[in-house]
Parts: C-alpha cells; sequence; structure tokens
C-alpha cells in the first residue's frame, strides 16, 4: 500500500510540475512581447530587433530596405499594454495584449516574437502590423 502512495504522489508532483512549465512557458513568451513592443515604443530598434525571430527581421528589412534597428522604429506598432491572455501550442504561443496580439516561435536563445501588432479580421487571419515571411 505503501508503495501505491508513493508512486501516487509522484505522479501527482510530475503532472504538477507539467502545468507549472507550460505556466512558466507562457509568462516567458509574455514577457518576451512586452519587452519587444516596450523597446520600439523608446525607440530602442536594437533590442527590439533581437527579440525578433529571424524571418521576422529579413521581412521587415526586406519591406524597408534598412537595418532593423531603423526600420522597426518606423513601424506602427501599438503601446504596450496589460496582457489579457497567454497561450502556448509547442513551439508556438500567442500573447493577448489590450488592443495588440504578439506571435511567438521558441527558438534555442527563447521565445522570439514572429508577428506583432496583430488584430482578429473575421473568417480571415489576423492582420499584422510586422511579421516574417
Amino acid at each position: 500500500m505503501r508503495r501505491i502512495l508513493i508512486v501516487v504522489a509522484a505522479a501527482a508532483v510530475a503532472a504538477a510540475a507539467g502545468c507549472a512549465s507550460v505556466g512558466d512557458r507562457g509568462a516567458a513568451a509574455a514577457d518576451v512581447a512586452v519587452r519587444m513592443l516596450r523597446a520600439a515604443q523608446t525607440g530602442d530598434g536594437s533590442t527590439a530587433c533581437a527579440l525578433l525571430a529571424p524571418d521576422t527581421v529579413a521581412a521587415i528589412e526586406r519591406s524597408a530596405g534598412k537595418p532593423c534597428p531603423e526600420a522597426i522604429l518606423d513601424e506602427d506598432l501599438p503601446r504596450p499594454a496589460a496582457v489579457t491572455a497567454t497561450q502556448v501550442y509547442g513551439q508556438r504561443a500567442q500573447v493577448r495584449l489590450t488592443g495588440d496580439t504578439v506571435f511567438l516561435g521558441a527558438f534555442p536563445g527563447g521565445w522570439r516574437v514572429v508577428a506583432a501588432g496583430c488584430v482578429p479580421r473575421d473568417g480571415r487571419p489576423y492582420d499584422c502590423t510586422v511579421q516574417g515571411a
């Protein structure tokens, strides 16, 4: 009987740890989203671009014809606002803020913004100010 209780207790701890890691990953994604928007808002293009996914940096530079740290400051990104919801789907995350939605991808160095300044459209994909290819 004691052995069964230990196994059940260990399973409960493992399940709780799994849930905590999803919450931690969501919090980390939300932090990156807010930091990127804050950096862009305060004129710190280098930091903003360091938090973008490589394809997103390339798309911004290609579209603007100038380096990302300059180009990101010309984008009409919303101000960072309160995070209202975060969802993690494997290697992808969606962070909803008041008036904005940010999509992120997991990379070896952590979460990176794939698209930002996104607003939903009925029955169609989000319309995003900044997005990768």
